[in-house]
């Protein structure tokens, strides 16, 4: 009797299970086509509509929207696992968050280890044009919800699936426009727009500030939220001669993270691999077959390793229109890198479609072998860093380990004059270990145990904002109730404190130590290897903040922030007077200013230090109190009553052109946000508005920044752009290119004619165009008597962050400190000529006698002595500003920030 009711369930199952994966709706039946179809694109409103749609037809999926877009569309999230699951998802996240943040004992670990679900994160459609992964999430969705296979019910049971689209508005505007084109073989990417509003490519360098809101939304899942174990990133496009690029990755790994990640990617790259060969599917690259490496933070596969997450990119190849992988002799040999070479010819784009569900399902199905251990593992990894944050630590940096040898050195030069056998032979199995003591109990080379940011420094909000990127990232912060004291020094009630004895301490260490990039060669004396992305952030040097460094254990009147809790200034009220003075060396004055001069209210600027602040501060009358009072109680500016000052300027809004070209520049997208941040109008300027001349009746101000003017010398680079007449006219304005013969003319005169132009990074090559007496420093005379650029054997210096001197009595550098740290990538540096000063060129910052760098990597410092990194020159009436260093880089260096908006008033 048992086993006929058995059977009788079995049969019921199976027949519910048949009628529910009738009712989930195909993709085919949705969007008119199957997913990779040749010449086929799914646009995001229609791929929100199925998402919606299967959640309602499947009790395996629920939808889930995790906020607004820059454009204001819902960011959505599938929960995809059992019935039985979704009844409990409040359950198992919880149990996720308390693994992940490692506050509870390793017995309630092992036992919540083994009831929870493993979390993992699948997403798609980052950047936009790698069309594979927002395709592929709709065919894994499908797949997830209707099949009823013994293996994706396993799945289903023992895994919570987050599915998660994290660039809708880059979908919408990439399959729009490559459908628009009836002539199927005509349609292309070549978008007019960034795919994301402000930043396009650059949305996956946002993760460890979080400045757009796509990002903050991702990251809150990820650190506050959900905190899942894999976090699993599809990207295109494979090395050419391979299928996909992904995981293990190869070195340099940086030093911050728990040795767990590297063995876990290990794991799960395994399980990637071993799936595709199982179904014969060629083509995968790992570790030196690509170029992706485990040493930089800030992207969304990057940032999870210093959160105990395993991060996963994979990088395939694919597109609706015709594509083949190209013949690459030396991809056709075995090796470890590419185990399993893939044949060269055309590739079909259901292929790319069909490999990402397999590596999905790879992952899935190691989350189901290896459950209870990515649980336990993650509570392990979040563990150790915090025992490390009570104890001393010392992290293996490659300077602790050349410091280990030179002390070695040092000793034994004196030795060799002693044993001439020594001399000879030296030490055959290692050094001996009073070397290591001598480095690694060095009090003054340890980690911090904590950091304070003091509520009475001169840029407070600035530091508020540092603390919420760490706050978005799931860091534990600490404000202080009442006044205290660490080593005799007083911090006033207020205060913020990050202590590094907690779980995601790798990622506090990164926001605020230097990174210590290695010395990484082709072959000894060869070329660098360039990382990928930068090589130094540290963001609370970019910031600009002012940050205490506490070396010991300490303890004060302080309370937890609620885990995602953003932070604002302290809200004040308006000191009472009838004028004010605003302290320059806030960024949030620029914000009050801009209020002031939109409602028609006079603000001058000082010539000296006034009652203690700065040259440059502003002052307001009486009938700026309207907005000072908002000021005070939203924007953390204080303003305190005085006097007119003597020699004070007035200043008025200048009318701001931003340099863009067709396709968007990345560079100025960053900077648009930025300007609307802090409340400057400003319009976009393009080439063909350039080349029209009589810039000076439409602005006062034009910003260059980084990219879009070609090289001086060179013949120029012309991005790929479309006849006026296949575009709509809404467009068409933004075609054409800067050009020396059309472009560099309406530039000069409209400087000559009292215009002031900002350029920064290689922008900066407008001044020899313009024949400003300056030259590039970091070259050197070739065999044949001309200058040539300093080779990568002798100098190389990726993004990293370096410190330079500052003349700040310069209106240009008004509120800054007498140094400043710069975000440095490969970027420009002048020698002034000896007739500079004489043609009204003057030198606003430079590089002292000392090696600058502060964070990353610089080969060969000694080329950059006393080398100028900005300078003003004067042009008839008006000025050329040059800003070699990124100054806005990524929107991240706010300690730079004063350099730029200081030269938008008039």
């Amino acid at each position: 009797m048992r086993k006929r009711f058995t059977l009788l369930g079995l049969l019921m199952l199976v027949w519910v299970s048949a009628i529910q994966a009738q009712q989930v709706p195909t993709p085919k039946s949705h969007f008119g086509f199957d997913i990779g179809d040749p010449y086929m694109l799914a646009n995001f409103t229609e791929t929100e509509a199925y998402f919606k749609k299967v959640a309602e037809a499947s009790d395996r999926v629920q939808y889930f929207s995790i906020g607004k877009t820059e454009f204001g569309r819902e960011q959505p999230m599938l929960v995809i696992t059992s019935p039985e699951n979704q009844a409990q998802l409040e359950k198992y996240k919880e149990i996720s968050q308390k693994l992940g943040r490692a506050e509870i004992s390793k017995e309630e670990a092992k036992r919540l280890s083994k009831e929870g679900k493993p979390v993992i994160w699948i997403d798609g459609g980052l950047h936009a044009s790698e069309v594979v992964g927002a395709q592929q999430l709709i065919e894994t969705l499908y797949t997830l919800a209707s099949r009823n296979d013994e293996e994706t019910l396993k799945i289903l049971d023992e895994v919570i699936i987050l599915l998660v689209h994290v660039n809708p508005d880059g979908m919408e505007i990439m399959s729009n426009w490559y459908m628009s084109n009836e002539d199927v073989e005509k349609r292309n990417k070549n978008i007019p727009v960034l795919y994301q509003k402000y930043v396009g490519h650059d949305n996956n360098r946002d993760f460890y500030m979080n400045n757009m809101s796509e990002a903050t939304n991702i990251s809150l899942q990820q650190y506050v939220e959900w905190l899942p174990q894999i976090i699993y990133n599809h990207h295109q496009s494979g090395p050419s001669g391979t299928v996909v690029a992904g995981p293990p990755y190869r070195d340099p790994f940086n030093h911050v993270f728990d040795p767990l990640i590297i063995s876990s990617l290990d794991g799960v790259g395994a399980a990637m691999i071993s799936r595709l060969y199982e179904e014969d599917k060629p083509g995968y690259t790992r570790l030196d077959g690509s170029v992706f490496s485990t040493w930089w933070n800030g992207g969304l596969r990057t940032t999870p390793y210093y959160h105990n997450q395993i991060g996963i990119l994979t990088e395939i190849v694919g597109d609706p229109s015709p594509f083949s992988i190209p013949l690459v002799p030396d991809r056709l040999i075995p090796n470890n890198g590419t185990p399993y070479p893939v044949t060269p010819g055309p590739w079909p784009f259901r292929r790319s479609i069909d490999y990402s569900v397999s590596l999905n399902y790879g992952i899935l199905n190691h989350a189901v072998r290896h459950g209870d251990e990515l649980l336990y593992n993650f509570y392990l990894m979040g563990r150790n860093s915090i025992e490390r944050g009570q104890n001393d630590t010392w992290t293996k940096y490659p300077k602790y380990a050349q410091a280990v040898q030179d002390e070695f050195n040092a000793s034994r030069k004196k030795r060799d004059a002693d044993d001439p056998e020594m001399s000879a032979f030296g030490f055959r199995s290692g050094l001996p270990l009073q070397f290591y003591d001598s480095v690694y109990t060095d009090q003054s080379k340890k980690d911090p145990y904590g950091y304070i940011l003091s509520a009475d420094q001169p840029d407070f909000p600035t530091a508020i904002k540092f603390l919420n990127a760490l706050i978005k990232s799931g860091i534990r912060v600490e404000k202080a109730n009442a006044d205290f004291s660490v080593n005799g020094k007083s911090y006033p009630a207020g205060s913020y404190v990050v202590k590094t004895d907690q779980a995601f301490r790798p990622h506090v260490i990164d926001m605020f130590e230097p990174q210590d990039h290695p010395n990484d060669f082709l072959y000894p004396g060869g070329p660098p290897i360039r990382p990928y992305d930068a090589a130094g952030w540290t963001l609370a040097f970019q910031m600009g903040s002012e940050i205490d460094r506490i070396m010991e254990d300490f303890d004060g009147p302080f309370d937890a922030v609620p885990y995602g809790e953003i932070q604002t200034p302290p809200a004040k009220n308006l000191v009472k007077g009838s004028g004010f003075l605003i302290d320059a060396r806030g960024n949030n004055a620029f914000m009050a200013v801009n209020d002031l001069l939109k409602a028609k209210v006079k603000v001058y600027r000082t010539s000296t230090e006034v009652n203690g602040l700065p040259v440059g501060s502003y002052y307001v009358g009486s009938t700026g109190k309207k907005v000072l009072e908002k000021a005070a109680q939203e924007y953390g500016v204080y303003p305190v009553a005085a006097s007119m000052p003597k020699g004070a300027k007035e200043i008025k809004p200048a009318r701001i052109g931003l340099y863009d070209y067709y396709g968007g520049s990345m560079p100025s997208g960053w900077v648009r946000w930025m300007l609307e941040q802090f409340h400057f109008d400003y319009s976009l300027v393009f080439p063909q508005e350039i080349d029209n001349g009589d810039l000076n009746d439409k602005y006062d101000v034009l910003l260059f920044i980084s990219s879009g003017i070609p090289s001086y010398g060179s013949p120029g680079f012309t991005r790929p752009q479309p006849e006026a007449s296949e575009i709509d006219e809404q467009y068409r304005h933004m075609l054409g290119s800067f050009t020396a013969d059309k472009s560099v003319p309406q530039i000069e005169e409209f400087i000559n004619n009292g215009g002031e132009v900002i350029t920064v990074g290689s922008a900066t090559d407008l001044a020899f165009y313009l024949g400003v007496p300056v030259s590039d420093a970091l070259v050197e005379m070739g065999p044949n008597g001309k200058e040539v650029s300093l080779s990568g054997e002798k100098y190389y210096i990726p993004g990293s962050v370096l410190e330079m001197n500052v003349d700040n009595s310069q209106p240009i550098n008004y509120g800054m400190g007498e140094t400043s740290y710069i975000m440095f990538n490969r970027s420009p540096v002048f020698r002034l000529g000896p007739d500079a000063a004489n043609k009204g060129v003057k030198a606003l910052a430079w590089f002292g006698e000392e090696e600058p760098l502060r964070s990353g990597w610089a080969w060969g410092q000694s080329y950059l002595k006393y080398g100028v990194t900005a300078f003003e020159a004067q042009i008839g009436k008006g000025k050329l500003y040059a800003f070699g260093p990124e100054i806005t880089f990524r929107a991240q260096s706010h300690g730079t920030f004063k350099m730029l908006f200081n030269g938008l008033y008039k």
